[in-house]
């Protein structure tokens, strides 16, 4: 669009957002958690806790005010003038090595104890799929083992300063085997409720602490704008009040009520991602946010507002930039930004605690590497995630800061701010970590009746036509879908493994399906099972319930991109499993598990009553719970005398495919179901037929770029420029270039040269089965328009010999600038190749469109990955234009 266009939407957009947020909105001085300090002109507004309720919890009020400025934000922990005291004192006898040391955060795979010692490090973190001895299984003796061995060898420093290891605990402590898990951050908004967000918080704390860790990276605090993003569950709502208040309630829970300290039986929160992770554009992860200061303040500060105030005592960096040309803002990249992080945070709103980066995030500054960011320090970044690269951060940090550019203020200051948290949490005065309070509890792990209490209340209903819902309590039932028996699609990201990816029933013992909940509330002979509704006859039942949804992912895999909101298009399967079950006389009841809002006109048409479920965690009973009429037991202490649907919806649900942003008070707001909605228990929600019109190619198109008439060529017996060959898996997911000798290797993946048209024209990659891997070819300067290719009706060619097929699922992919992506599965297409011959393997160019692709950004034009083991090797990639209308060309709907 044109500049002036462009200038005219943003004041458009800024308008309709405030106007919008101001009918929520009050006069400054008669809002409680808020007030004006004294004094002539324009006072900084000062935020403190929210007012409670009844209930003792914090309120989501009706208004929230609009702030002119950020507000100075009084914390529940006040400083503590024996610890600044003790803090100085520890400092003032520490070497600059030492108070690098502090600020490094290395990731528990790649730091031994003995390197803790060494190096004097401050804190570790486990990433998400990420466990001691990269056991999936490890039991809560191993954790602890693994935490006192990190204690142990910190304390035995000269500083003997403590080092906290850092757990992304998101719902539950969701890294670990046999922990119950609780429903996302999307189905605790459904639920309004303050309350079980504060139990859910102390809950997960107990859980932490029963396998030794003393920090948790939550909560999110995202006020997601648009749905499109991949981390849209993460955030309680779009609505800034829930937030507010949520935010102050899960950080007490986690951190416990003392009034100078964290409890002696909390851990150390986190308020992330700071700020505006969910307003980028197109619901980008890490992309642009455009707001004005204004919305900054007003709608994406909000989360914290109530999480500081709650003393949450660390605040995670986020990935996304804060740039708008039109309004004169160009802050980059927030990890570099030396005014949101120490203008804003620090110093306007007054946090005293520390500021971690996220995972590599310095490395996305301008200028900087993973292991190289004096910026990002100077910023305000005060503990640096790094996870592998640690040691040379270390050796560069204390270089940039004796050639003087690092401050050694900035440094005292990090170190001031870390030991500060580290004393508030109890850690100097701690045993290690199995003899603290509540390690290796068992019944911690398990908080089986608050999960399904709140599984229960997040549930909510859209349509309920005849009065269908709740079934009685002897109704004979069929049960159909795939996520009727998956723990995996219930739990969804963040799960065990970084996606949520490679799950099974077995990896949650005490785990209980959708299905096992309605076995429970029928009887199981009652219960019929059919996944894919085949060989049954629906008129032998008194309904059919459909689970149905999404399936795991997490940021960046999770984004939508260019692709519309049509569930059908994302997941045809569910709507073919409906069609079978539809129109029969039988009425159909959709349970829908999805960690956002979809478009659903099709599914909703096809359903007598419709239900979404969010990602419940673990407890299915809880959606039980509320299908069937109230019986008097459900077990483990989580019956529902009098129960019923209560959740209403956190966000706006579309009517259109395309109909994203979506959010109440923007200007033009006309959603299928408001904010708020929800029908309660009984009542009958009549929706007539719905529009099932719908773009075929997605909301964006890509036309344009011109006609590409000549074969881009990637590698052909070499790589050919821009292009370069790479690997990556755990072992360094940035990448290992591929030596000009065609050779590299990673512990469960390697790669070598290989004649596949001649000799030594191909690259033979075998992956072990060890953990996921990838080969890729990549621009490393950044994305070409390619939307000619598209254009031209091209595909992506390749040759290829399969040596040993793949045994788990494999994609083909194409990026355009991480996080966009699109990838097409094929498991099956490598798996039909003839073994030990070669085939030339062409994928149209839009079938990756239709997966969301940026055709005018691509990096990444080539990409193999699998989760298990796998061999073959690669030769003569291309795109070539005409080729997907080659009579041997793969088939989009083929590639499922």
């Amino acid at each position: 669009m044109s500049r002036p266009f462009a200038r005219l939407r943003a004041r458009r957009r800024t308008s309709a957002v405030l106007a919008g947020f101001a009918v929520l909105a009050g006069s400054l001085a008669g809002v409680p958690g808020a007030s004006a300090g004294a004094g002539k002109g324009p006072a900084q507004p000062v935020v403190g806790a929210p007012a409670l309720g009844r209930d003792g919890c914090a309120r989501v009020d009706g208004n929230l005010a609009t702030l002119a400025d950020w507000p100075k934000v009084t914390s529940r922990i006040k400083r503590n003038p024996a610890d600044e005291k003790r803090v100085a004192k520890i400092l003032a006898g520490m070497t600059l090595a030492e108070k690098v040391g502090q600020m490094t955060q290395p990731e528990i795979g790649a730091v031994t104890p003995e390197e803790v010692r060494q190096y004097g490090i401050g804190s570790v973190l486990n990433g998400g799929g990420s466990w001691p001895g990269r056991d999936k299984h490890a039991s809560t003796r191993a954790w602890l083992d693994l935490a006192d061995a990190y204690w142990a060898a910190s304390v035995g420093t000269r500083t003997k300063i403590p080092v906290i290891w850092g757990i992304d605990a998101v719902h539950g402590n969701n890294n670990v085997y046999g922990a119950t898990l609780f429903p996302h951050n999307i189905g605790l908004g459904a639920a309004h409720d303050p309350c079980l967000v504060r139990d859910i918080g102390a809950a997960t704390a107990a859980q932490i602490r029963a396998t030794g860790q003393d920090w948790a990276f939550a909560p999110t605090l995202a006020v997601v704008r648009d749905d499109r993003w991949g981390r849209t569950y993460e955030g309680f709502s779009e609505d800034p009040r829930i937030t507010r208040a949520y935010g102050y309630e899960m950080v007490s829970g986690l951190q416990g009520d003392h009034p100078r300290r964290i409890g002696e039986r909390g851990v150390i929160a986190t308020a992330k991602h700071f700020i505006g992770d969910g307003g980028t554009l197109k619901g980008q992860d890490q992309g642009v946010n455009p707001s004005s200061e204004a919305e900054m303040i007003n709608i994406h500060g909000q989360g914290y507002y109530g999480a500081l105030a709650a003393g949450a005592q660390t605040v995670m960096a986020s990935f996304n930039s804060w740039t708008n040309a039109d309004l004169g803002i160009d802050e980059g990249k927030l990890h570099g930004s030396e005014r949101a992080l120490t203008g804003i945070l620090k110093s306007k709103m007054g946090f005293d605690g520390v500021v971690v980066s996220d995972w590599n995030g310095i490395g996305q500054v301008a200028g900087c590497t993973n292991a190289s960011c004096a910026r990002a320090i100077n910023a305000g970044i005060d503990v640096v995630m790094v996870p592998n690269d640690w040691k040379a951060f270390i050796t560069n940090t204390v270089a940039q800061v004796e050639a003087g550019d690092i401050p050694m203020a900035r440094i005292d200051d990090a170190v001031t701010r870390i030991l500060r948290v580290k004393l508030r949490a109890g850690l100097f005065d701690a045993p290690k970590p199995s003899a603290r309070a509540g390690a290796g509890s068992a019944s911690a792990l398990e908080a089986k009746a608050l999960a399904r209490k709140a599984v229960r209340e997040s549930q909510v209903l859209l349509k309920n036509n005849g009065g269908v819902l709740p079934l009685a309590a002897g109704s004979k039932v069929l049960v159909v879908g795939k996520s009727a028996d998956s723990l995996q699609n219930q739990t969804g990201g963040w799960t065990l493994t970084w996606q949520g990816t490679g799950n099974t029933n077995a990896d949650f013992p005490g785990g209980t399906t959708i299905l096992g909940g309605l076995r429970e509330a029928l009887g199981a002979a009652k219960v019929t099972f059919a996944e894919t509704a085949d060989g049954v006859d629906p008129t032998a039942f008194d309904a059919v319930i459909a689970v149905i949804g999404e399936t795991p992912y997490a940021e960046g895999v999770g984004d939508i991109g260019r692709r519309s909101l049509e569930a059908a298009k994302l997941y045809p399967g569910d709507l073919a499993v409906l069609d079978k079950v539809g129109g029969k006389g039988v009425p159909v009841v959709t349970v829908y598990v999805t960690g956002r809002p979809l478009w659903v006109n099709k599914e909703l048409n096809r359903s007598d009553a419709f239900v979404v479920a969010w990602l419940p965690g673990t407890e299915g009973g809880g959606v039980a719970d509320v299908l069937v009429r109230s019986r008097q037991s459900v077990g483990q202490g989580g019956g529902r005398p009098g129960g019923g649907f209560t959740g209403t919806l956190p966000y706006s649900w579309p009517k259109t495919a395309c109909q994203t942003p979506l959010n109440a008070g923007d200007e033009g707001y006309d959603p299928l179901f408001p904010l708020g909605y929800g029908l309660r228990d009984g009542q009958a929600g009549s929706v007539g037929t719905l529009d099932e019109t719908a773009p075929a190619a997605g909301c964006s198109g890509n036309g344009g770029g011109g006609t590409a008439t000549e074969d881009l060529e990637i590698h052909n017996r070499t790589d050919v420029a821009p292009y370069r060959s790479f690997i990556g898996s755990a072992d360094n997911w940035g990448g290992t270039e591929i030596g000009v000798d065609g050779e590299a290797a990673h512990s469960v993946i390697n790669v070598v040269p290989a004649d596949v048209n001649v000799q030594q024209d191909g690259l033979k990659v075998t992956w072990t089965g060890g953990g996921p891997a990838q080969i890729y070819m990549q621009d490393p300067a950044g994305g070409t328009d390619l939307r000619g290719y598209l254009n031209a009706d091209a595909a992506l060619v390749f040759d290829a010999i399969v040596h040993q097929a793949p045994a788990a699922r494999t994609v083909l992919g194409v990026h355009c600038v991480y996080p966009c992506m699109s990838e097409v599965a094929a498991t099956s297409l490598f798996q039909r190749l003839p073994a030990g011959t070669k085939a030339t393997v062409k994928v149209p160019i839009a079938c990756f469109a239709e997966a969301g692709l940026d055709l005018e950004v691509v990096n990444t034009p080539f990409l193999v990955y699998t989760d298990g083991a796998f061999s073959a090797s690669f030769a003569n990639v291309r795109w070539v234009p005409g080729a997907a209308k080659d009579a041997d060309a793969q088939t989009c709907s083929g590639l499922t």
